[in-house]
């Protein structure tokens, strides 16, 4: 938990530090929607207005937003350390290896998100519909930088939640886990908070700490799972000798 929080507090502080940049932010923002359209990635606002086509969605997707992220990273490392530990282990590192790589480009890239680039179109959903972890304006919020969009951290951690699982559990269906990432980028990109490319860039930057972080050896694991399963097995003794008399 002491992790975690650490992690979330740098972060926050990190984010802090970029704040002062706004014409740079603002010109960044255009050099990306630019980029993305010479690409032709897809346009972000044919998801907003999906969403627009009900409150309901809209303030749900906001809701996705504001108290997903950080709760679903946290129980995931607290399972895989009740459950998983040398997974654990990896999955920690490999988180703060992400964070310390997209709080250099937050500092370096300050990025103004979709939502107050007037080019992009978009409507800022949380300020309009609610829940909104962000202050009307940039200038004056106190509680967080809105200029560090790239890479997208909410998508980052929540990719890596999922890869996480699927390496630490063995169930045909662990690839559900993957809903996870795409339905959060759905509601970042939906919401006007993030572009198209701070999620890809997350992924690049989750993709070199998990080159470079490897698994835990299947040795390592296995004798873990053995000294769970013996474990379990001295716990329920007592019930087979009581079973017995």
């Amino acid at each position: 938990m002491l992790l975690v929080v650490g992690l979330f507090v740098i972060y926050k502080a990190g984010r802090q530090l970029a704040t002062g940049h706004t014409d740079e932010a603002y010109h960044n923002a255009h050099l990306v929607w630019d980029l993305e359209r010479a690409v032709h990635l897809p346009d972000e606002g044919a998801v907003q207005s999906a969403l627009l086509h009900s409150d309901t969605l809209v303030h749900v997707a906001n809701t996705y937003y504001a108290v997903v992220h950080f709760p679903a990273t946290v129980a995931f490392l607290v399972w895989l350390y009740m459950r998983r530990p040398a997974h654990y282990v990896w999955a920690r590192r490999v988180l703060a290896a992400l964070t310390a790589a997209a709080l250099v480009l937050h500092l370096t890239f300050p990025l103004a998100p979709p939502r107050l680039l007037t080019a992009a179109g978009l409507v800022d959903t949380g300020q309009m519909y609610g829940p909104t972890v962000y202050g009307a304006k940039p200038a004056t919020d106190e509680m967080a930088n809105q200029f560090a969009a790239m890479p997208s951290l909410h998508f980052g951690w929540a990719l890596m939640v999922a890869t996480g699982l699927i390496a630490a559990t063995r169930s045909p269906w662990r690839t559900l886990w993957l809903l996870h990432p795409l339905l959060t980028l759905l509601v970042i990109v939906g919401t006007a908070n993030h572009y198209w490319l701070d999620a890809l860039v997350a992924t690049v930057l989750l993709g070199i700490a998990l080159a470079v972080i490897h698994l835990p050896h299947r040795t390592e694991t296995t004798a873990v799972r053995t000294r769970e399963r013996a474990g379990d097995s001295v716990q329920d003794m007592p019930q087979v000798i009581g079973a017995g008399r």
